[in-house]
C-alpha cells in the first residue's frame, strides 16, 4: 500500500482457532483492502461504502433471487433467518451506519441490564451475543465500533494517545455479528516494537515486518472481509456452511 497507494487482495484465509459454530469456518475467503495515507476514520467510511456498494449491486442484478431470499426468510423456512430479508438490505444500502466506541458499546451493552451468557465488562472482546443485541436490539441496524482495548487486538494496530485503546474497528451486521474488521496501522517503529513485546513477539524475529516501517512510512489503514459471512448476510442464510461452494 504504501508503494502502490490503493492495494487489495482476495484469497483463502484460515483460522488457527477452534470455533464450533454457525458463523466460523476452518478455511474462508477474505477480501483485504489497505490504503495510503488513510487514519481510522477514512477506513470506517470506505468499509461502508463498499458494503453498500456491493449489496446495491447485488439487489439491482440478482432481483429474483434476492426476492427468493426474501419469501424464504419471511416464512421462515428452516435455515433461513426470521423475518424480511429486503427490509434489512434495503437499510444497509439507504442508511448510514451508526458509530461508537468500544467504550460506549460497553455502557450501553451494561446498563440494557440484559442477562448475556458470555461475560461482558471492558478489556474483553464482544462475543457474538453481545454483537447481536447490539445491533438488533439497541441500535436497530448496522455498527462500527472502534478504539477497542489495546489488550485484545493486534500489535500492528495504532496506539491511540490514551494509552489505553487501538485505532481498529469492526463493522456488526444484525443477524450477523462481525462482517468486517480493520484498523489504522501502526507507522511508528518505536511504538509498533514496543506492542510486539507487550505481545510476547520479539522484534528481531520479525524483522522483515519492522523493516516496512525503519526507514520512514506513511499513516495507513485496511480492513477484512469475510465473504462468505457477506454472502450468508445478503442470502439471509443461518449458517455459513451453507455458502460456501466446498462445505
Amino acid at each position: 500500500a504504501v508503494s502502490l497507494g490503493n492495494v487489495y487482495t482476495f484469497g483463502p484465509t484460515f483460522r488457527a482457532e477452534e470455533s464450533h459454530t454457525q458463523r466460523h469456518l476452518a478455511e474462508f475467503w477474505m477480501l483485504e483492502p489497505e490504503m495510503a495515507f488513510a487514519d481510522l476514520k477514512d477506513d470506517m467510511d470506505c468499509a461502508e461504502s463498499m458494503l453498500k456498494h456491493v449489496i446495491a449491486h447485488a439487489m439491482r442484478a440478482l432481483p429474483d433471487d434476492i426476492g427468493f431470499f426474501d419469501s424464504a426468510c419471511t416464512k421462515k423456512l428452516p435455515g433461513f433467518t426470521k423475518g424480511g430479508l429486503l427490509g434489512r438490505l434495503q437499510q444497509i444500502v439507504e442508511e448510514p451506519f451508526a458509530r461508537m466506541s468500544y467504550s460506549e458499546a460497553i455502557d450501553r451493552l451494561l446498563a440494557s441490564k440484559h442477562k448475556f451468557e458470555a461475560p461482558l465488562e471492558w478489556g474483553r472482546d464482544l462475543a457474538t451475543e453481545h454483537e447481536r443485541y447490539l445491533t438488533e436490539e439497541l441500535v436497530k441496524g448496522p455498527v462500527i465500533v472502534y478504539d477497542y482495548p489495546r489488550g485484545i487486538k493486534a500489535f500492528y494496530m495504532r496506539a491511540n494517545d490514551d494509552g489505553k485503546t487501538v485505532a481498529a474497528m469492526d463493522v456488526l451486521f444484525p443477524k450477523c455479528g462481525e462482517i468486517i474488521g480493520g484498523s489504522q496501522r501502526e507507522e511508528r517503529l518505536d511504538l509498533m516494537e514496543e506492542r510486539m513485546r507487550e505481545s510476547g513477539i520479539t522484534p528481531q524475529h520479525m524483522a522483515w515486518y519492522t523493516d516496512l516501517r525503519r526507514f520512514g512510512g506513511v499513516p495507513h489503514a485496511g480492513f477484512g472481509l469475510g465473504f462468505e459471512r457477506l454472502v450468508m448476510f445478503v442470502s439471509g442464510l443461518e449458517n455459513i456452511r451453507d455458502v460456501i461452494p466446498f462445505p
